[in-house]
This record gives structure tokens, C-alpha cells and sequence, in this order.
């Protein structure tokens, strides 16, 4: 399956348009990774933790879409957009939300 941020495919026409597909994580942050998370907070630098997660929800979210995109027929995700929200009362939720819209190729 080829998923692009682009609107078309180079070198292929797009033969359906099957509407748009979604694909959401929700992710929390475990305790440990929050502590690790404070101390680059406090001292400085980057959030390995942190950004791991970030990584796998993405990951997640583009695999959930994908498999939607395919139980549709499709061949191609074309305009994917990834969007990332903070959830919960202290912002230990993580949501990654990745649409696009379903085609076919010719």
C-alpha cells in the first residue's frame, strides 16, 4: 500500500476516490518514563522516552489507517496528515490521529 503526504501518486492516476480513513492511538505515559521525562525537563536535552512513545503511537496510528484503507479496496492513502494532542489532566495522554483519503490506482 503506498501512503503519501502528497495528493496523487507520481506516475499513476488515481481511478476511485473511496472516502477518507482514520487511524487513532491513544497512548499513556507510564510513571517511569514520566520521572525520566522530569529529570530532561530539569537538567536539559532530549526526552528519549518521550519521543519513543511519540514514535510507536505514530507508527500505530499509520498501521491502523492502512489496515482501514485496505478493507476499503484501496491501493493508496494519498494527503495523510498526522495530528498529535495531549489528553488527560496532567497531559500523560498521548493522541496521534493520521487521515487521509482511500484510492484506487490505475
Amino acid at each position: 500500500m503506498i501512503i503519501t503526504t502528497t495528493s496523487n501518486v507520481e506516475g499513476r492516476r488515481i481511478g476511485q476516490y473511496l472516502g477518507i480513513v482514520f487511524g487513532e492511538v491513544i497512548s499513556g505515559v507510564n510513571f517511569v518514563r514520566d520521572i525520566a521525562a522530569g529529570f530532561t525537563n530539569f537538567f536539559g536535552g532530549r526526552s528519549g522516552s518521550y519521543e519513543e512513545e511519540l514514535m510507536m503511537a505514530r507508527e500505530s496510528a499509520l498501521q491502523e489507517l492502512e489496515e482501514r484503507a485496505a478493507r476499503m479496496g484501496a491501493d493508496a492513502v494519498v494527503g495523510i496528515k498526522i495530528d498529535y494532542e495531549t489528553l488527560g489532566s496532567g497531559g500523560n495522554m498521548l493522541m496521534v490521529t493520521a487521515s487521509g483519503t482511500a484510492v484506487t490506482l490505475q
